[in-house]
């Protein structure tokens, strides 16, 4: 998920160098978003959300400041108030790794450009869509290359 976190943080980096936000922090929180699976192993095949706090607490028991950690608790918590771009683009590459669409979160990604550029919402949207369009498309090659290698726990 971190590459396809790096194309999307690339494509924000053009498309909006006015956008304050903290790109070391999304593809660190790419990286280690579903850390907490290690903990909770029944989640890395199947649905749960206990892999999410126990992945923030098992960073920060290692030293890794809240502010970093946090990503592991916040990725499926997008909705939530106070909710920073960085945790939007995220839980956003996170969805588009596998080509799933979440009209709510791309919703609130596009408001947050649209706060930060001169582009109307509409424009916003197609402009990302196109992108998560283009991400998306190597979805299947991503989930087939992940079943390749199965899991031995």
């Amino acid at each position: 998920m971190h590459d396809v976190a790096r194309q999307l943080v690339d494509w924000v980096e053009r498309q909006h160098p006015e956008l304050a936000f903290d790109r070391a922090a999304v593809l660190y929180g790419a990286a280690t978003h579903d850390i907490g699976k290690i903990l909770h192993t029944a989640e890395l095949s199947g649905p749960g959300a206990e892999h999410e706090e126990a992945g923030r607490e098992l960073l920060a028991e290692h030293g890794v400041p809240a502010e970093l950690a946090r990503f592991a608790a916040t990725h499926a918590s997008w909705s939530e108030p106070g909710v920073g771009i960085e945790d939007l683009l995220v839980s956003l590459a996170d969805k588009v790794w596998k080509n799933k669409r979440v009209s709510d979160l791309e919703d609130r990604v596009v408001a947050e450009l649209s706060r930060a550029g001169a582009r109307p919402a509409w424009e916003e949207y197609m402009h990302l869509d196109e992108v998560l369009v283009r991400i998306g498309d190597g979805a299947d090659e991503r989930l087939a290359y992940q079943m390749s290698h199965p899991l031995r726990y």
